[in-house]
């Protein structure tokens, strides 16, 4: 069964300035990250509890792409079989970037 997916605003923009990013290296670049992205998302939706729980009290996790240095991150709501992805950063990232979106 697949869990549903919502995602905060934005993360939307978190991708986009990293596929920006990655598209000014070299092109399609960006549309390779964006691809990979979309293959961890569907991968969550699968199975979300299938990464181990990073906080204390809140059901948190991650998930990384296999080929960027990027994590997923997003919040399992079981009851309702929703996932929050919360961001989508660069793993050298600071977790403060990240955890006042909560």
């Amino acid at each position: 069964m697949s869990w549903r997916l919502l995602a905060r605003p934005e993360v939307e923009q978190d991708i986009s300035e990293a596929a920006y990013w990655y598209e000014s290296q070299r092109h399609g670049l960006g549309a390779e990250f964006i691809e990979e992205i979309a293959k961890v998302w569907d991968r969550i939706a699968e199975n979300p509890m299938l990464s181990s729980r990073k906080h204390p009290h809140k059901n948190l996790r991650w998930r990384y792409p296999d080929r960027f240095p990027y994590r997923i991150i997003y919040e399992i709501f079981e009851d309702a079989q929703t996932v929050h992805v919360v961001a989508v950063l660069h793993a050298a990232r600071h977790d403060r970037h990240w955890r006042k979106r909560l």
